[in-house]
């Protein structure tokens, strides 16, 4: 078999991301990978990515991450803003001045454009909007099939409210002009047929999955963490996490007020929020305001086995999302014994059936799942047993195989 040359186009990777993004990149390239594609990934950074030996990562700029991600890429109202210090590269990488998200984005267009004059993939793999614009230029100046890929839309994240023109702008023109389009779950392929009116046979699912290092990592619960949330544990409280950027794209006000309604009868309930993000003082002032403040603990952005520790503390986790193209953390949280509480706004629950659902703004419902499943202990005990079943059902190399006969389904239809 002749091997697949793929050019993948991201805005990250692990251990520098902040999301599930780029997780997802990582374990879809690693999994192609396996099946014998060659795969060059441009990242807008340069940093080092350990254990990524199985492909070739070039740096688009000599950003340092922390401005690639922490300065407004994911908070759509601020990619115009000046967030990065002015400077100038002393290599030909970058030509002019970056001070904005948007900078970043005409440079690494900049940088695809020179690098493909040299380098000349079967396919160009374009991940979310950041690279959308890298991805039609290749296809326009190059003529190299454009697989354009969905782990969120604009829509998404402003929480299914306008959001930012611009961004709309940019994936509108992304989705029209790709020759394929993958979308993470049925409710985002939905949206981009809906809301962009892209033919649905344009369009192909590709769900998520645990890399099978996170299901065979060995990893040990480490009790001396979480000491307060183990005492209180062993007093007979029920802990509650949710994991996520603190955005209104997470639905986490709502759940703020679930989880008070949740307390006023049960208050024998903890509630752990673990991440950061643009809302995180709102929900604070929120948790102060309902009276709620000693069963509210937040931990700020955590990763690796801290965070697979709160999961490991956890009894319930609940994926609050007002929309949600997937939710990895659901499957993360699933494989250390967390009942599972989701949204029917999720990706994630078009895969798990033995989880509890609910809309994203009913309150009520969603405390009351969990009051029934901290007062029951059957309940929990087959909720969990079964999710644990059923989470590893979707593996990341049946999506390397659906996407390289995409490749080749797309690569023969251009030449034809």
């Amino acid at each position: 078999m002749v091997e697949m040359k793929i050019l993948m186009l991201g805005w990250e990777l692990p251990p520098h991301n902040s999301g599930g993004l780029g997780v997802a990149c990582l374990n879809m390239a690693k999994a192609l990978s396996k099946e014998g594609a060659d795969i060059n990934f441009i990242v807008p950074y340069s940093a080092e990515h350990p254990g990524t030996e199985f492909m070739n990562i070039i740096s688009a700029t000599e950003l340092d991450p922390i401005y690639r991600y922490g300065g407004g890429s994911y908070e759509s109202m601020k990619i115009e803003e000046k967030v990065i210090p002015n400077r100038k590269s002393s290599t030909e990488k970058v030509t002019y001045e970056m001070v904005s998200i948007r900078d970043v984005q005409k440079t690494y267009c900049e940088f695809v454009d020179k690098y493909l004059m040299d380098f000349k993939p079967d396919v160009v793999h374009a991940h979310d909007w950041l690279t959308y614009e890298a991805g039609v230029l290749a296809k326009k100046n190059y003529g190299i099939p454009l697989i354009a890929h969905v782990h969120a839309t604009e829509f998404d994240r402003a929480g299914m409210q306008v959001g930012n023109p611009l961004i709309h702008e940019v994936e509108r023109e992304g989705l029209m002009l790709a020759d394929k389009i993958l979308a993470v779950s049925e409710a985002t392929k939905r949206i981009v047929h809906e809301k962009y009116h892209i033919p649905l046979s344009k369009i192909d699912v590709a769900y998520n999955s645990l890399d099978d290092k996170y299901c065979d990592e060995k990893y040990t619960y480490d009790n001396s963490i979480y000491k307060y949330l183990e005492n209180l544990k062993k007093s007979g409280w029920t802990i509650v996490s949710t994991v996520g950027r603190f955005t209104i794209q997470k639905g986490l006000k709502f759940m703020m007020r679930a989880a008070a309604r949740a307390i006023s009868k049960n208050p024998k309930l903890l509630f752990v929020f673990a991440g950061d993000g643009e809302e995180r003082d709102e929900l604070i002032v929120e948790s102060a305001k309902l009276g709620i403040s000693k069963n509210v603990v937040f931990t700020g952005f955590i990763r690796g086995s801290k965070l697979r520790d709160i999961y490991s503390i956890s009894d319930i986790f609940v994926m609050s999302s007002v929309s949600e193209p997937f939710g990895l953390t659901a499957l993360e949280a699933a494989h250390h014994g967390d009942v599972l509480i989701l949204t029917e706004q999720s990706g994630v629950s078009e895969i798990i059936w033995s989880a509890l659902k609910y809309n994203f703004w009913d309150e009520k419902k969603l405390a009351d799942e969990i009051l029934a499943v901290a007062n029951n202990p059957a309940l929990k005990k087959s909720l969990r047993e079964n999710v644990m079943k059923e989470y590893h059902k979707i593996s990341w190399n049946e999506v390397a195989k659906k996407c390289l006969k995409i490749y080749n389904k797309t690569i023969k239809h251009k030449r034809n």
